[in-house]
């Protein structure tokens, strides 16, 4: 089965440090330039096949805090990673009171990144029942 991860940022340099983070994982990843978008997606992709949202908060159209409110009332098995270049601890506690995961601060280590994703994948898939191989 192919696991996938939605990055949702609107700088396509950033999509793209991720993506390359991740290639030596086994998850496919998907990508959107902003919130809308990111919803657009889901809407029509088979949302089981979706192990994590990545999202950033400062996007335009739908930003990160309208997008996470949507992914978690929508969409509520589906872990949410917050990644963003501007750390506010309110912000944080909101976004973890929520249901997010984990609150991340770019520019994320690589080891960091996929540790985070890595283990957010497997509550979902253990949750899910589909336990993905290692």
């Amino acid at each position: 089965m192919i696991h996938k991860i939605l990055i949702v940022d609107d700088e396509e340099q950033v999509r793209k440090t991720i993506r390359l983070q991740l290639s030596a994982t086994e998850y496919e990843i998907i990508e959107a330039a902003d919130g809308e978008e990111a919803i657009e997606l889901l809407n029509d992709e088979n949302t089981l096949l979706i192990d994590a949202i990545i999202c950033d908060v400062r996007m335009p159209k739908i930003n990160g805090v309208e997008a996470v409110a949507y992914f978690r009332r929508e969409y509520p098995s589906i872990p949410v990673i917050v990644l963003t270049g501007y750390p506010d601890v309110n912000l944080a506690v909101e976004f973890l009171k929520e249901g997010v995961v984990e609150y991340l601060v770019k520019p994320v280590e690589k080891e960091k990144l996929i540790e985070v994703v890595t283990k957010t994948a497997r509550q979902r898939s253990i949750f899910s029942g589909d336990e993905p191989k290692m």
